[in-house]
Order: structure tokens, then sequence, then C-alpha cells
């Protein structure tokens, strides 16, 4: 369906709020891309991404869809250049703190997945600082994948696995899908419904890879600073057009 000629609204009209994505995931990407075209360095870019987080995690809040996880940053973002490293790791404490109050009245309960060690000092303080203060926080979850993989993230959950086997915790008998997950970052967390990908690529890139088995994709070739609340209204109407079977018939 070709949605351009609908406004906001009407799109807003055309979700039905009793079949909306319990947890929905998106990959933001094509921040760099974006500033390009516009002759910028990538972290103007990467600011210009932040004001998408906002708007779209204001938006999925207001929808009650109850779980949101963004990619923000992988364990093979460390491979960019220093300064762009440097101007990302900026931006998230920019951001923790313009909006943690705004979190905190909307009562979203921030979550992080992957390895906050590695982070330079001040954005580690600020990122447990917005954690223990939505900790209470009883609406939607908000995930925050920071140098995360979602290999390691198996590896991870394998060697908790073992940890506790050896242990007498756990028999390798009982072992079941269900027991795994709960080694994995999302623990107590339902997989994803759908997962987003902006800016035209069409790969995973190492993000939740136990998780999406049964999830809905969604691609489009826009890029993360222009995917605005229409987009996301625009992902979810098509969401709610499919047909989930799960396997079966």
């Amino acid at each position: 369906m070709n949605y351009d000629k609908l406004s906001e609204e009407e799109l807003l009209n055309l979700i039905n709020m009793s079949n909306l994505p319990n947890h929905i995931a998106i990959i933001m990407d094509g921040n760099g891309r974006w500033a390009k075209k516009r002759f910028m360095p990538r972290n103007f870019g990467h600011q210009e991404g932040m004001e998408r987080v906002i708007e779209i995690v204001e938006t999925a809040s207001q929808l009650g869809i109850k779980y949101l996880t963004l990619y923000a940053f992988s364990t093979e973002n460390w491979k960019r250049p220093k300064n762009e490293i440097d101007g990302l790791m900026k931006i998230l404490v920019l951001y923790i703190k313009r909006e943690l109050d705004k979190l905190c009245k909307n009562n979203v309960k921030l979550n992080i997945l992957g390895d906050i060690s590695a982070l330079p000092e001040l954005a580690r303080k600020e990122v447990k600082k917005a954690i223990k203060n939505t900790e209470d926080n009883s609406g939607m979850a908000l995930n925050i994948a920071l140098n995360y993989g979602s290999r390691d993230e198996i590896i991870l959950a394998v060697k908790g696995i073992i940890k506790d086997i050896e242990m007498g915790n756990i028999n390798i008998e009982d072992l079941n899908p269900g027991i795994f997950s709960n080694y994995l970052y999302t623990k107590n967390q339902p997989d994803p419904d759908l997962l987003i990908r902006p800016s035209g690529e069409l790969r995973l890139s190492n993000f939740m890879l136990y998780q999406v088995a049964y999830t809905e994709f969604w691609f489009s070739d826009v890029l993360w600073p222009d995917f605005k609340t229409r987009k996301l209204y625009e992902a979810i109407i098509d969401y709610q057009n499919r047909d989930r079977r799960f396997g079966g018939i």
C-alpha cells in the first residue's frame, strides 16, 4: 500500500490499537550516509539521529508499545575512527541528560543490552544513573543495545548455563528454549514481534540473532535521521496486515 498521500493522523487511524506489536526492535542505521549527503561530518548525522530516538521513543510510549529495543552501538563499532566513537559517546551522555526526566515522567524503564564496562567513564556513569532512576517505572521498557553483539550474548549465555550446570543449579536434561532465554540480556522479556531496519540495508548485523526466530522484518530505504513518526506508523500497519503462523498453517 502506498502511504505517501496519507497524513500522519490518517496513518494513525489505520492502526489497530488492539493488535499492536508487543515488542519492536529497531536497527538504527544511516546516520553517516545522511550526513555525507549534506557534506557534513558523520557525527552531525548521529546528532540528528538522536532527535529521531527521542521522537520514536515518545511515539512508541504513547501508542502503548510495551518493549522497544534500539540498536545504538555494536561490538563491531569500536573499529570506527576514534573521533566518531568519542562523538557517539558524547551524544549518548547528552541524550540521557536531556531525556532522563522525561523518561521518568512517562514511566519508561531503561535497560541496557550489552557490556557497558568498556564505555568511557562518564558515559558509563550516566547510563548507570539512568538505569537506577528508572528501575521502578512500570511503563514501556526501553532497551538500548550498547556495546552489544548477539554472538557475544549467546556465548555469554552458554557460559552461564555451563556454570550453573556445574554448580548443580540446573540439570542439562531440563535445558530448553525458555531456560536458555533466561541467560540472555533480554531475560524476562518477550521476543520482538517486529524488527525495523531503515537505510536500505537487508541484514541483521549481529543483532538479536536468537530472539528474532519468528520476528516480522520491515525494511525501509529511509535513512534513520529521516525515520519519523509516520514511518513507524507505516511499519506497524504493515505488521498488522501480515499473517503470523509461527510454523503452523
